[in-house]
């Protein structure tokens, strides 16, 4: 190894790491047992020698300090199983570039993992099958049918990123920083190890197991693990290997810094993440409790979960610090509260250490609202696809100008007939589905102004009043208003409430309950976005990059959007098809780049006039300390990259997926459309930015802002199936 290219940065690491005392019994029956299963002399993949320099006992004795031997064990197995999972697909499968093999290897693998208990499984054919096989058999007995689905989802995606690992979008391009973070997060294993915290600790109760604070929990515990590995493993990957995909190269690439200065970026994200963790875990996670009415014994086990993770981290942690496979000379100490001993570990590096720990928590709530920004800076927009508008567009400009004055939408004090035509929402109809028919684009035009009200709604009134309460009970009443079974809805109370209704009558009148189900969890999942809106408004938390981003997809009622294209498509294409990576990525390219146009178009109305904080380029400038120019450009960036990502995918992606699960050409006519209706969606709303008054600055300057000042406004309610445009 060569001299160390930077000094390791003070880590934020408040959770001493503990290691379990049955270290050495987990070591012994994991060489026994990995022998048992053919893993080691004879499979061409490791020896003895390799198992014992990996030391995955050490590694599960820190980061599960508290379980007993025999539960130890068994997860020091499954570690050992998984990374010999992944030397033995490098060596059989893409070492030969024998995809075929590759892939019904792992088509076999779904067989060990039976829902059922007392279902058969095949005869192992190699030591990945057996070793699945009787992990699957010990570890199920303990845990409930819902814990072995969300396992068994979690283990088929880990697998199945072996063989659509998403290669970057252009070959020796380093990534944008944001995008980097969630590219990171989903080529690791988080999920899977979490379940196996479960497992450790206690079991989610299924009530909460798929809520936004457990989620929350989960993906920052997943991007502390793997930023901290960036830091640690920085000389090896990229001085060593010439690996690119390393957090501290992606920023001194993008910044133009020093490699040390990027080092303390880096650990600049990493802190923040775990004060994410921290943050939900503290105030989220409670609230849920009490919003889903657990138990105690369930909240004690949510309690032990999250617990468990944060062990996670600290045993990660004293793993890098321990290993020789890491660059760890001279790293300090992370526990700031034991007396310091041995070099480097003065007071003064600890008052350093609490002090930058304290204004980094700080940061995310110092942002003094309604600073002049001046007019939206709008870089030059990169967009291969042609703008089409559908022929229906002034009949449905008409027809929603009556349609917002029958539901009441210009009488309640935030819009009037003058704002609603400064969104001109039919022209952005238009352009998302040009082949509309007149009563189709109706019907898109109004989800659109409900969705936009909504938005405009929520942070004017329910953050104006800083009443957080009101706004829970609006998204409850919400979703009140979409029966799946044809129940009585209660009579409105005001306009949103009102237009929903409505417009879900109208929309799914000739749906099955099965198929309103995934719509109104979708725009249930909107609405409470909006309640974590509010919150943050309360608070005056600016959100970190990549918890903002995951929300922000929520909060564009992008979901809806997706759920309605699908919808008119029928059952040619299996659920399967659009729960795969691929589809995913590209639905999430999409998604984001409208996101984040809407972002950089909005950023003067949003900073200057409403003193929002949800918004891209602001988020971007308080996580990073930059300025407005350096902000823009990381989110443009991001922006086009986004679109190259989503070409990416359908040049090459989406034919693999096409043949893996062996799509008719009726389905693949059905795809095609799908890609084409995404593409028009992304034409369409560039299109309506550049054209609406709603963000110039000389229509902002000219408008009142707030509630209108001959009108107090009423009680309020959400959005739907198309994007709520900020």
């Amino acid at each position: 190894m060569t001299q160390q290219p930077f000094e390791l940065p003070h880590f934020y690491m408040p959770y001493p790491a503990r290691l379990n005392p049955h270290l050495d019994e987990a070591r012994a029956h994991s060489t026994v047992w990995a022998r048992d299963m053919g893993m080691l002399e004879g499979s061409g993949v490791w020896e003895q020698a390799d198992l014992e320099a990996h030391d995955y006992g050490l590694l599960c004795a820190y980061t599960h300090p508290d379980c007993d031997g025999p539960a130890l064990s068994l997860i020091t197995d499954w570690y050992v199983w998984v990374f010999f999972f992944d030397d033995h697909f490098l060596e059989k499968y893409k070492r030969t570039q024998d995809r075929d093999a590759g892939k019904a290897h792992l088509d076999r693998l779904s067989l060990f993992m039976p829902l059922d208990l007392t279902a058969e499984v095949p005869e192992p054919e190699n030591p990945v099958e057996a070793g699945l096989a009787d992990l699957w058999a010990r570890t199920v007995p303990a845990m409930t049918a819902e814990w072995r689905h969300r396992f068994a989802v979690a283990t088929e995606h880990l697998l199945n990123e072996s063989l659509w690992e998403l290669s970057n979008i252009n070959e020796g391009r380093i990534a944008n920083p944001v995008e980097y973070i969630e590219m990171r997060r989903k080529v690791g294993g988080a999920p899977w190890s979490a379940g196996l915290v479960e497992y450790a600790t206690a079991e989610v109760p299924t009530a909460v197991a798929g809520a936004r604070p457990l989620r929350v929990l989960m993906e920052t515990f997943s991007d502390a693990v793997h930023l901290r590995n960036d830091l640690f493993s920085y000389q090896r990957e990229v001085q060593d290997e010439g690996e690119l995909s390393n957090g501290v190269l992606v920023l001194e690439t993008f910044f133009g810094c020093t490699t040390q200065q990027a080092a303390e970026t880096v650990n600049d994200v990493l802190t923040s993440r775990l004060h994410q963790f921290e943050h939900t875990a503290f105030t989220e996670v409670p609230a849920l409790a009490v919003e889903k009415g657990l138990t105690p014994a369930e909240a004690a086990a949510v309690g032990a979960y999250a617990k468990g993770l944060q062990d996670w981290q600290s045993g990660g942690h004293e793993w890098h610090m321990r290993s020789s496979r890491y660059m760890n000379e001279r790293a300090r100490p992370v526990a700031p509260w034991q007396f310091p001993s041995g070099p480097g570990t003065s007071a003064a590096d600890i008052g350093a250490l609490l002090a930058s720990a304290g204004a980094e928590r700080l940061r995310a709530y110092t942002h003094v609202p309604f600073q002049k920004v001046g007019p939206a800076r709008i870089p030059e927009i990169y967009m291969p696809f042609p703008l089409e508008l559908s022929p229906a567009l002034d009949g449905s400009r008409r027809h929603l100008s009556r349609w917002a004055a029958q539901m009441g939408i210009l009488s309640e004090g935030v819009w009037d007939q003058d704002k609603l035509e400064s969104c001109d929402l039919a022209l952005c109809a238009a352009g998302l589905d040009p082949d509309a028919t007149q009563e189709q684009l109706d019907l898109a035009s109004d989800w659109l102004a409900f969705g936009t009200y909504g938005d405009d709604y929520y942070p004017l009134v329910y953050g104006h009043r800083r009443d957080l309460a009101a706004a829970r009970l609006t998204t409850a009443r919400l979703t009140a208003c979409m029966p799946l079974n044809g129940e009585p809805v209660p009579p409105p109370a005001n306009a949103m409430e009102r237009s929903l209704i409505d417009l879900w009558a109208r929309t799914t009148a000739d749906m099955t309950p099965e198929e309103r189900r995934p719509l109104k969890t979708a725009v249930d999942a909107m609405t409470e976005s909006w309640v974590w809106e509010v919150s943050n408004q309360l608070q005056n938390r600016v959100p970190d990059p990549v918890d903002y981003l995951e929300m922000r997809r929520a909060t564009f009622g992008s979901d809806l959007t997706l759920g309605l294209c699908r919808a008119g498509h029928g059952p040619a294409v299996p659920p399967e098809v659009y729960r795969s990576g691929p589809v995913r990525s590209l639905e999430n390219a999409a998604i984001d780049y409208a996101c984040l146009l809407n972002d950089v178009f909005s950023y003067q109305k949003e900073i200057e006039y409403e003193g929002e904080i949800h918004n891209a380029i602001l988020v971007v400038q308080n996580f990073f300390g930059i300025d407005y120019p350096t902000a823009l450009h990381i989110v443009h960036d991001l922006m086009t990259q986004r679109m190259h990502q989503f070409e990416h995918v359908v040049a090459h992606e989406l034919p693999v997926v096409y043949d893996d699960f062996q799509l008719s050409d009726e389905a693949r006519a059905v795809m095609r459309g799908y890609v084409e209706d995404l593409q028009n969606w992304m034409a369409g709303i560039l299109n309506w930015h550049r054209e609406v008054p709603r963000y110039r600055a000389e229509y902002l300057a000219g408008r009142t802002h707030g509630f209108l000042p001959d009108r107090a406004p009423a009680v309020p309610v959400p959005r739907a199936a198309q994007p709520a445009l900020g």
